[in-house]
């Protein structure tokens, strides 16, 4: 009898929501900076972007978008395409119907970039946050935040902002979309909420970590109450760094966070939530990252995703994961149900087929970091990645 392959767990079909998936290869949400400006902030997805993501879809392969802006003043960034214009919808319908011609599923990341921007991509506005403490460093217009501080939501901003979340989700379902992910990670708007170090509010969104995710509770309410609750999830990041988060004890406040969220109702629960391994820094390498992980936190537990699993397959939500997996540590993570699927980044990027190439055990392609954000001309990094044997 031969030896099962460590990657065989990884092309076991899998139901999660409304979608049956026939591998568990999923692509992660990537910034790539490309769609077309149509004016001032709004940009809209183009043929290149429907090439791309066309070339990454597989029969019954789950796909999630870059980040997606909400609305206007949701945005931070260049060449990001949103989801608040019937030009940016018909645009995603191009992109949503190449990728069912493959027989893949899309949902599309759904973004608010809260204080992680500038009033010059705002048309001078204020940018918000959970509270008035400004991102260390320059954007990329060259502008100091903290020169534009933050303005902290008021309680109506906070409700009226949820809403927007519910009506963006119901423009992806026009658009084509399968399904949602909710943007609760990496130091966006609702990650401020939850991080301590940046949440200091003392009303009732700030202070205990129940109180400080209570916007996250309500969107994920308004958004399953919009689309249903089988076609969204969240993606959340107890352990990140990016755009200055640290909390006191990501451990305890995030195992809180996904008790909530497995409590909500039938009808309110997430199909998935995603989660981002703390080794996984945009920075630091691994062992850096895990040191002052170790260093900074109350938490005598070694930082680790693995509370979380059991807390939210107790809801009967799936549970995904990502953060530097490779054709060797994916497998395993899977047969100690560690996770339901694994999420690549950097290696969908670089192998427009990747789940051929994991399943067929085929060399990989390296990536060109320097050409994530955007280059010139666009397709380098973006389309012309070869397939195997191509």
């Amino acid at each position: 009898m031969g030896s099962i392959s460590p990657l065989e767990p990884l092309f076991q079909p899998l139901r999660l929501g409304a979608v049956t998936l026939q591998h568990r290869v999923v692509q992660a949400p990537c910034t790539r900076m490309r769609s077309t400006k149509e004016s001032d902030g709004v940009f809209v997805p183009n043929d290149l972007n429907v090439e791309y993501y066309s070339q990454r879809a597989s029969p019954g392969g789950l796909m999630l978008t870059e980040a997606t802006p909400i609305s206007r003043y949701a945005a931070g960034y260049p060449g990001v395409p949103g989801i608040f214009t019937a030009s940016q919808i018909a645009g995603w319908k191009r992109v949503t119907d190449a990728v069912h011609a493959k027989g893949g599923f899309i949902f599309c990341q759904l973004w608010h970039v809260g204080r992680a921007t500038v009033p010059s991509f705002l048309e001078g506005r204020s940018p918000v946050s959970a509270s008035d403490i400004p991102i260390s460093g320059s954007a990329l217009d060259g502008s100091e935040y903290a020169a534009a501080p933050p303005r902290p939501l008021t309680v109506e901003e906070i409700q009226e902002t949820v809403q927007e979340y519910a009506a963006a989700a119901k423009r992806a379902i026009e658009a084509g979309f399968d399904g949602v992910e909710l943007h609760g990670a990496n130091g966006y708007l609702l990650d401020q909420f939850l991080h301590d170090n940046v949440n200091t509010r003392s009303d009732e969104y700030g202070g205990s970590i129940e109180k400080r995710a209570r916007i996250v509770l309500e969107t994920i309410k308004a958004t399953t109450a919009a689309i249903g609750a089988d076609r969204v999830g969240i993606r959340l990041s107890p352990y990140n760094y990016f755009q200055d988060t640290r909390d006191s004890d990501p451990q305890a406040h995030w195992r809180t966070l996904c008790e909530l969220i497995a409590g909500l109702s039938a009808a309110e629960r997430p199909s998935y939530v995603h989660m981002i391994e703390p080794r996984f820094d945009e920075v630091l390498d691994e062992h850096a990252k895990m040191s002052s992980l170790g260093q900074e936190t109350v938490s005598t537990a070694k930082p680790s995703l693995e509370p979380f699993r059991p807390v939210l397959k107790n809801g009967g939500i799936a549970f995904l994961t990502a953060g530097n997996f490779n054709a060797e540590n994916a497998g395993p993570k899977l047969v100690a149900d560690g996770a339901d699927a694994i999420v690549f980044g950097r290696l969908f990027i670089a192998n427009p087929d990747l789940p051929r190439r994991l399943q067929e055990n085929l060399p990989l392609n390296a990536y060109d970091r320097s050409t994530f954000y955007g280059a010139d001309p666009p397709q380098k990094g973006y389309t012309d990645y070869t397939f195997h044997g191509k």
